[in-house]
């Protein structure tokens, strides 16, 4: 008898993954398509076509009993109602009932941030406590507030949208969100890519910097080893703006963990630059540490899917 599994889809800016999933949040198999997530009804026709791709031309490993979609954005995961990716790209879709009829398939949907939290709840740091803090650094900042082993989602299911908090770094910049100085828009991958674009004039650099291309962190983090002054200005602001706003939600929430996803926390060098910027005092009750995820950054929201998908599953049967 062949095991239940959970086609997981994890629709990336630049890149959607597909992959099946079973209840331990093993990845059975997996498929990237490329995205261009420009509005909530193109987005959601390039999920359905990835879907149907992937069931027409994949061997399914196990016995299929749902599809779990994670998303950017506002998201209803009671209701399935995608609500809006940002304020000004806001289209409400009944995503969850769209897909389950197109495919005769039970469908979840969950915002990534939180799927990727569902999975350290479950899969990682969860297993030592219950109380922790779950930070995504890549394109943009967002996280997650899981208290006495429940996620924070808020009456609007805005919750976690950190990166739009002041740690006390200004760079005069207008935020998405209408506000100024915002931590994202100079701490993370986009953010310090921005930075350099209008920093360059104040600093001679050896990166390779061409109007309206964005420069990756990496590029960014390799030229601040070879002490180029542009990117040591970028990368010590950012991280110095990662370290205060940790700061904030520590104070905040008193975590006993604060678990660090997402591709450019990952770097290791911009990882230790944020932990030599955090106040001992501050951090002391933070007993299981400030920490990257164990789970591989690149799958953590996938695995999400999968976790949160059997536990609806559950949660039903128990009615």
């Amino acid at each position: 008898m062949k095991k239940e599994t959970v086609l997981g889809v994890d629709l990336g800016g630049t890149k959607i993954l597909i992959g099946e999933l079973d209840q331990e949040g093993n990845i059975l198999e997996s498929k990237v398509y490329p995205s261009k997530v420009v509005s909530q009804v193109e987005a959601l026709e390039q999920i359905k076509e990835v879907i149907g791709s992937y069931l027409e031309n994949e061997t399914l490993q196990g016995e299929l009993i749902a599809i779990s979609i994670d998303l950017v954005g506002r998201v209803d995961s009671e209701k399935g109602i995608w609500y809006e990716i940002h304020p000004e790209n806001a289209n409400e879709i009944p995503l969850a009932d769209v897909i389950s009829q197109q495919f005769k398939l039970p469908v979840v949907i969950n915002n990534d941030v939180s799927s990727a939290s569902l999975a350290e709840m479950n899969l990682g740091i969860g297993k030592k406590t219950k109380d922790f803090i779950y930070l995504n650094i890549g394109t943009g900042i967002a996280g997650r507030v899981i208290a006495a082993g429940q996620l924070l989602k808020g009456g609007h299911f805005n919750a976690g949208e950190i990166g739009h908090s002041l740690v006390g770094i200004s760079n005069n910049v207008r935020c998405v969100c209408g506000r100024i100085d915002c931590v994202e828009t100079f701490a993370s991958g986009l953010g310090m890519s921005k930075e350099v674009h209008r920093l360059k004039k104040k600093f001679h650099s050896q990166l390779k910097i061409t109007a309206h291309e964005r420069v990756s962190g990496e590029e960014i983090i390799n030229a601040f080893q070879k002490n180029d002054p542009l990117a040591s200005q970028v990368v010590q602001q950012a991280t110095k703006g990662v370290a205060e706003l940790i700061m904030n939600l520590v104070r905040t929430s008193d975590p006993e963990a604060v678990v660090l996803g997402g591709g450019l926390i990952n770097n290791d060098l911009f990882f230790k630059l944020v932990i030599e910027k955090l106040n001992a005092n501050t951090m002391r009750f933070v007993t299981q540490g400030v920490r990257q995820t164990e789970i591989d950054p690149a799958l953590i929201a996938l695995k999400g899917c999968a976790v949160h998908a059997f536990q609806k599953r559950v949660a039903k049967e128990a009615k």
